[in-house]
């Protein structure tokens, strides 16, 4: 009877969270949509994400943001092309190759997932700015330098969930490969990571889902500028530096514009969610 008791006390607590939980991103959508909508249909939506100009303080104002969506697509991307290979090379390091440096190496990749992003962020400050400084000959605060420092605050991410991956993968399938006579290389580039790709494949979508949705570590080291990138040379701005740069003192249809563009964020994070979880869905049913 006592322990049917507890039971149904943590099973309501259980509930009373979830249902917290909920209601916090409900209220959340309700207050980002409403808002967003509310300044797109007055302003017009394709007027607000194709144009170029974002100009809050003009007469007339103008509230383009083509160049903050193609400036966090960029930086995303390119940030990605940094990390994937090289948080693959160490996935597959920690899942086959590692043995007595397996668990320091495991704990360094927990840790840099626990460093607070304003750390990473003054770091590339001090460090990368200058060194992208002296070697291009022209302002560090730039694409480059914000692609480098979000490829090092994602690859956790990937090494975390692609190397469990790999390690999942049935024994038998390396074991046989190497019975065959293929060697431990073609066994884990031909047999394992194909076999784990639909895993991998989501570590990388979770990934992209970090590094357009983060703030203030970019905020340090993009530049900020509200311009169409002409290279990845020159500094930009992307939704969310523009979010935490101008709602300090935004005020009106300002205002309403930068709600708007974080429900133009908050669309990217969903699709990117969405597409995880179909990953995801397939890999269960695999």
């Amino acid at each position: 009877m006592e322990k049917d008791i507890k039971g149904r006390i943590f099973e309501i607590i259980f509930l009373i969270a979830t249902l917290l939980s909920i209601s916090f991103i409900a209220l959340i959508c309700i207050f980002i949509f409403k808002a967003g909508i509310s300044f797109v249909s007055k302003y017009g939506l394709w007027e607000f994400i194709s144009g170029s100009k974002w100009k809050p303080t003009a007469v007339p104002p103008s509230y383009g943001i083509l160049p903050m969506i193609v400036g966090s697509i960029v930086v995303t991307l390119l940030s990605l092309v940094f990390s994937v290979p090289f948080a693959l090379a160490i996935s597959v390091f920690m899942a086959f190759y590692a043995k007595k440096t397996y668990k320091p190496l495991s704990s360094l990749i927990k840790l840099m997932a626990a460093v607070p992003s304003v750390v990473y962020g003054f770091f590339a400050l001090m460090v990368i700015v200058p060194i992208i400084a002296s070697i291009t000959n022209r302002g560090g605060m730039n694409i480059l330098t914000a692609a480098i420092l979000l490829a090092i605050m994602i690859t956790p991410t990937i090494v975390e969930i692609s190397e469990t991956a790999l390690r999942n993968v049935p024994q038998f399938y390396y074991n046989g490969s190497i019975a065959l006579g293929a060697t431990k290389e073609e066994t884990i580039f031909k047999i394992m990571i194909p076999a784990a790709k639909n895993a991998i494949f989501s570590s990388i979508i979770l990934a992209m889902g970090r590094s357009i949705g983060e703030t203030m570590a970019v905020y340090l080291v993009i530049g900020n500028q509200p311009r169409m990138p002409g290279s990845i040379f020159e500094g930009v701005r992307t939704m969310t530096t523009n979010i935490v740069l101008e709602m300090g003192y935004a005020s009106g249809d300002h205002r309403q514009a930068l709600i708007a563009t974080g429900m133009v964020l908050f669309v990217f994070i969903l699709i990117i969610n969405l597409i995880f979880n179909i990953v995801r869905i397939r890999n269960e049913k695999q």
